[in-house]
């Protein structure tokens, strides 16, 4: 059934969250100090069995400059630095296993699936861990940290996400002129994080963005993952005001304000988990041309198929060789 507001009030529906007057500054300040840490990409060569894709086992220095985990995957045998697409994992999940994925390098791009720190085991493999601050949570990550912005666990989950296009970039086979970031749920929040954060990215893909809209979603749905804020606050009822505060700092609506890259946005109107007003909050906040796909008769799954269909078909243009 429907979950949330009918097609047309969604198509009206506006955002009531608001920027901190230091978001630019504590985004700038953040991903300085990412930037100043050694480190390098590592590559390992993976035999996986496949005659038509090559995959490397990464570790690219992320936030604080802690080891991150990627599979890079790329089409065996290609000519010239390629086209890339950097893609970022749904709540729960990690890289996953090596043999997953083979969509983008099979489609002939440059493929980075980035893992997720301290996730990775809910429905997919991570190899990860996050080193953040411990403290009072509810099982899950959202409130991991969630006093500050500046010990929330997404701000370490958006730095990691920005630090693997700056790895991707640094390869030789890659083009970084060329480079679009993709995602879905949890995913497409942090490419839309990204494509605010790198603003000469070519293109974003973001399928039912989670991270979004924070002041809605809070009260509108009473699915995981946006339930454990409400969870915690109906413990930590005194920090109303600072939880929501950490939040704006995150939110993709606030991103979306500030990203300009072409993008194509996905929203599905049975979706329990990411209510569909707030996908199309951060869509009506993009500042950048757009694109939005309706689902009306799915849940959280979105298009699948359909929705790669036409991510293939809008990347193709966006990535080919100008």
């Amino acid at each position: 059934m429907y979950t949330d507001l009918p097609e047309a009030e969604l198509r009206r529906h506006r955002s009531a969250q608001t920027d901190p007057d230091d978001f630019d500054a504590f985004w700038e300040q953040t991903l300085a100090e990412a930037r100043s840490f050694p480190g390098e990409v590592r590559l390992t060569p993976v035999s996986t069995g496949l005659s038509t894709v090559e995959t490397m086992d990464v570790s690219f220095p992320g936030f604080g400059g802690e080891p991150v985990k990627a599979w890079l995957r790329l089409p065996r045998g290609a000519n010239g630095p390629l086209p890339a697409v950097v893609q970022y994992v749904g709540y729960g999940g990690g890289r996953g296993h090596v043999l997953e994925n083979l969509l983008w390098a099979s489609a002939g791009y440059a493929h980075l699936v980035m893992d997720t720190r301290g996730q990775g085991s809910g429905w997919s493999r991570g190899a990860t861990p996050d080193s953040g601050p411990a403290g009072p949570q509810v099982p899950g990550v959202m409130t991991r940290g969630i006093g500050s912005p500046r010990t929330y666990y997404y701000r370490r989950l958006i730095t990691d996400a920005v630090r693997a296009v700056d790895a991707v970039r640094s390869l030789d086979r890659v083009d970084p002129e060329r480079i679009a970031v993709i995602g879905q749920s949890q995913g497409g929040g942090a490419a839309l994080a990204v494509a605010a954060l790198v603003p000469d990215v070519t293109a974003l893909v973001a399928h039912v963005p989670f991270l979004c809209d924070f002041p809605r979603a809070v009260v509108v749905t009473d699915s995981a993952p946006f339930r454990e804020i409400a969870d915690y606050l109906s413990v930590h009822r005194d920090q109303e005001e600072a939880v929501h505060r950490t939040l704006s700092y995150v939110d993709g609506v606030n991103f979306a304000r500030r990203a300009t890259a072409p993008a194509r946005f996905s929203a599905a109107l049975m979706d329990a988990v990411v209510p569909p007003s707030t996908v199309f909050a951060a869509y009506h906040a993009y500042a950048g041309p757009k694109d939005l796909a309706v689902w009306r008769y799915n849940g959280h799954e979105a298009g699948g198929p359909d929705d790669d269909r036409r991510a293939l078909d809008f990347l193709a243009e966006r990535l080919s060789r100008r």
